[in-house]
């Protein structure tokens, strides 16, 4: 059985990394893996993280913001991986809606209701399998984030706008009965051993249930 599995978090809490280690563990079982990440994903999704992530000489608002995400998420989820999933392809996506909901709605304060409307209208009912969330405060993230280079727009929000994702993160994912959180401030060998004991539980449910 297919299955969308989607790896959250905030920036430097290691994505990445644990999507390397996990796809490479979907691959032991045989199973074809496709990649994704958010925004982005499709040429014309690659083209609206470019608009997303630059900086202009102007006020990006925070609708605009949130119509480019989901503008990106609709193409990707229609021509990548909801085709993928059809074929039999496993789907690992780095981000999916659970982002919009803690940096727009949490982050920006874009309100919840904005959220699921246009969420309905951009995917209706489709949702990951399984989501990975990657918990890790967002000062050691930020440092991380800066060891790799310069940040980007949305990386250069401030403390308390990542301070504000995480509590949004945290309280969706606590509501979520296919969700696992992972503490991403261990070592990184840790952290993708969490990460991946976790999946590993959901593909040997997943594969049962495909047996029976």
């Amino acid at each position: 059985m297919a299955s969308f599995i989607v790896v959250e978090g905030l920036e430097g809490a290691g994505k990445s990394s644990v999507i390397a280690r996990l796809t490479d563990l979907l691959k032991q079982y045989g199973l074809t893996v496709v990649n994704t990440r958010e925004p982005g994903g499709t040429p014309m999704a690659e083209a609206i993280r470019d608009c997303v992530k630059q900086d202009w000489n102007e006020k990006v608002t925070q609708e605009t913001e949130l119509l480019l995400m989901y503008a990106a998420r609709s193409q990707l989820v229609e021509n990548i991986i909801k085709p993928a999933l059809e074929q039999g392809s496993w789907v690992i996506g780095d981000r999916h809606d659970l982002s919009s909901v803690a940096y727009q709605g949490g982050g920006r304060g874009v309100s919840l209701e904005t959220l699921i409307n246009l969420r309905q209208m951009t995917l209706g009912d489709f949702a990951p399998n399984f989501t990975l969330y990657l918990d890790i405060d967002p000062q050691i993230g930020l440092q991380r984030a800066r060891g790799r280079g310069e940040l980007d727009r949305i990386e250069q929000s401030g403390l308390a706008f990542f301070q504000r994702a995480r509590q949004s993160y945290q309280q969706q994912i606590s509501l979520m009965d296919n969700a696992v959180t992972i503490d991403a401030a261990q070592e990184m060998q840790k952290v993708q051993d969490d990460a991946s004991a976790a999946l590993r539980i959901f593909i040997e449910q997943q594969l049962r249930l495909g047996g029976s």
